[in-house]
């Protein structure tokens, strides 16, 4: 959700806790759809309006806490380098928008029904 834009289906934040340090929601899930889209922690970052070193710290607290790495990264100047989602990132990523979708359609009927019986239409 940018901008203050209201979401169609209600959901606006959705975190699964798999334990103290294993844990994602939107904005990780964001981090690591961009990374395998961009194949750069920088710029995924810059594309979430982040510094290099919040995104690199990000990467590095979902690679800690899950226990292995879901991000792995290469050093390199303007054309070596990179990064890209392992297997455990992409299996992380996947399930996680699984349960997005899952509960977007399991609370659509009620979110409608709130919004019928009140008038949101000038509200943000």
């Amino acid at each position: 959700m940018t901008n203050g834009e209201v979401p169609t289906g209600g959901l606006t934040h959705l975190r699964i806790t798999l334990s103290e340090t294993a844990y994602v929601g939107p904005g990780r899930a964001d981090l690591l759809e961009l990374i395998g889209q961009t194949g750069s922690i920088s710029a995924a970052g810059k594309a979430m309006g982040m510094s290099y070193k919040r995104a690199w710290g990000l990467v590095q607290a979902l690679n800690e806490g899950f226990g292995r790495p879901l991000v792995e990264s290469s050093r390199g100047g303007a054309s070596q380098g990179g990064a890209q989602l392992t297997a455990s990132g992409r299996l992380v990523l996947e399930h996680y928008r699984a349960m997005q979708d899952k509960t977007r359609q399991a609370i659509a009927q009620d979110v409608a029904a709130l919004r019928q019986a009140f008038d949101m239409s000038g509200k943000k």
